[in-house]
């Protein structure tokens, strides 16, 4: 087995400022009280380990929603990154707990955007995945959101000509994706106006990716297995470069990924934390995997 890798990190990657700006808060909070987070505070596993350590409970929206939670008067309930629905911010506010309403910036704007243009008489279109929890947020505070999942949908959408319409996106959407489908509905649509509220983190990650997996033999994207924006990164990568691989943390590694290259590539998801980065440099650099 070689143990002459060279490795190359992207020149952006890991935690964004507004995850970072997340679990520092959790990990800050205390009270004499129960704390919550609403769901996985960000989509990596051993963060929600390491503070489901520190006695932060985790709590869903379906049992907040059907009344079957444990939040009590007093409480403390951390909003995660994605944000969450109306109606679920409604029922926390009525509970008299402390909320620490921990959305992204970019998910706040899409909202604030969202109720501006509806207020303006716009009809809202949101490209992304309905079922991801951001959008399933964002979506919630308007009156009649149309969500559109990818281009082959938006080809099959009808516009009203005697409506006008604004286009907001997922913050973690292919920025080259959202451009392609923007420029299709301004060519096909003129009573449309696009709205702009990807995470600029997430662009310069996928920007980063692009240029790293055309100069390594090997990629290798660390992510939790449910981060949308690190799944986005590793097709990406997989576009261009076919040895690319999705892992969690060391424990995926596989060494025969390497046997035809020694130049590895390593990016990572905006809610991976450097331990996790640093853990697998320091295998592949030692060449030690589970006795190897």
């Amino acid at each position: 087995m070689k143990n002459n890798y060279k490795l190359k990190r992207a020149e952006k990657m890991g935690f964004c400022f507004g995850v970072k700006e997340a679990v520092e808060l959790a990990e800050s909070v205390e009270s004499d009280h129960n704390i919550y987070m609403l769901g996985m505070l960000v989509h990596n596993e051993e963060v929600i380990r390491k503070l489901e350590k520190k006695g932060i409970k985790i709590v869903t929206e379906e049992e907040v929603l059907e009344k079957k939670d444990p939040i009590k008067r007093g409480d403390s309930v951390i909003i995660r990154a994605h944000g969450t629905i109306k109606k679920i911010y409604e029922i926390l506010n009525e509970k008299n707990v402390t909320i620490y309403d921990v959305a992204c910036i970019f998910v706040k704007r899409s909202r604030d955007e969202l109720l501006s243009y509806e207020e303006k008489g716009y009809k809202i279109i949101f490209i992304g995945d309905e079922f991801h929890p951001e959008v399933r947020g964002i979506v919630s505070f308007g009156n009649d959101v149309k969500i559109i999942k990818d281009f082959s949908e938006l080809k099959k959408f009808k516009f009203d000509k005697n409506e006008k319409y604004y286009i907001l996106s997922q913050t973690t959407l292919n920025k080259n994706l959202y451009k392609e489908m923007t420029e299709y509905i301004e060519k096909n649509n003129k009573n449309c106006k696009i709205g702009n509220t990807i995470c600029g983190a997430t662009f310069e990650r996928q920007k980063a990716v692009e240029k790293l997996s055309e100069e390594v033999d090997v990629m290798l994207i660390i992510g939790g297995k449910n981060s949308s924006n690190t799944k986005k990164l590793y097709d990406i990568s997989k576009e261009r470069n076919e040895k690319s691989y999705l892992i969690q943390n060391h424990e995926n590694i596989n060494f025969d990924w390497f046997e035809d290259g020694d130049k590895i590539g390593i990016t990572a998801g905006a809610s991976t934390p450097d331990e996790i980065v640093e853990k697998i440099e320091s295998i592949l650099l030692g060449g030690r995997l589970n006795g190897r």
